[in-house]
């Protein structure tokens, strides 16, 4: 004799939600699941945009959680903004794990749909942007991919006229005590900072005594972490886009895998990499 079919509602599961919020009604599932709109009959497609899509998503948190983590160190309150710096690394890795599945696509495949895109490119991802002022990337000439939206360029405004992550960590170093010369008064957060050889000889001290400076030290170490993992989802994004398209130009009009290439070369905190020949 066969058991019944086991019914949760007999422990207590709820299981009529006529007048109740369900699980769909909480996240809003249906405005989240409707947003996916291919231009195309192309197959790929769909993952194409749900890829974009979900990245767009974990960006969202990992602004989120930079822009407590800054809070947190401008408020000397580090503990919660090691959690916080941690979570950013793992929506990194998330992130990294994410072009395992877009690499499935072949250029063939991409070739279907890819002129629906128009001049439409990640280049212009207004929350990519965000993230790069937010830790200290401020390139002001990246603004102008936003000008037709004047409310997203004040948003991007308000984030340049604060100090960044990793100013932040460097007023820190200033408030323990830790000549930085230029970077403890620095009049104009908008602006790029140049790497600063006190900041250096300020990280070396902390990385040869970390139990005096244990906070400091995890600190930096947490921001390392950070840029590790975002510097893999560069080099993913890089390795992806030439497996898919090769060398030619990008939708966006930038040169493709080249321009990749040369963000490669971007430093987020400077001085936490440098410091490491010198220990």
């Amino acid at each position: 004799m066969t058991a019944a079919p086991y019914d949760p509602s007999s422990e207590g599961a709820q299981m009529n939600f006529r007048e109740k919020m369900s699980y769909g009604d909480y996240l809003d599932l249906d405005r989240l699941l409707n947003a996916q709109a291919p231009r195309s009959s192309a197959h790929d497609e769909l993952l194409f945009i749900i890829q974009h899509q979900t990245s767009e998503l974990w960006m969202k948190l990992a602004i989120h959680e930079i822009k407590a983590a800054t809070k947190a160190i401008h408020d000397d309150d580090l503990q919660p903004a090691f959690k916080m710096l941690t979570r950013v690394a793992r929506i990194f890795e998330q992130l990294n794990n994410a072009w395992d599945v877009l690499r499935t696509m072949t250029p063939s495949e991409y070739t279907e749909f890819r002129s629906m895109l128009g001049e439409s490119s990640g280049f212009q991802s207004f929350q990519y942007r965000a993230i790069e002022f937010l830790a200290g990337n401020r390139n002001l000439a990246m603004l102008r991919p936003h000008a037709h939206r004047p409310e997203l360029v004040a948003a991007l405004e308000e984030i340049l006229q604060q100090p960044s992550l990793y100013d932040e960590a460097l007023l820190l170093l200033s408030r323990r005590g830790f000549a930085i010369g230029a970077d403890a008064e620095r009049p104009n957060w908008r602006d790029r900072r140049d790497e600063n050889p006190d900041v250096i000889e300020a990280w070396k001290i902390v990385y040869r005594a970390p139990q005096t400076h244990w906070e400091i030290y995890e600190l930096a170490e947490k921001l390392v972490d950070f840029e590790d993992y975002f510097r893999r989802w560069r080099f993913n994004h890089v390795t992806t886009v030439e497996r898919i398209i090769g060398l030619k130009t990008g939708t966006g009009g930038t040169s493709g895998v080249g321009y990749l290439r040369k963000m490669l070369d971007i430093v987020l905190f400077p001085e936490l990499w440098k410091v490491r020949t010198e220990l």
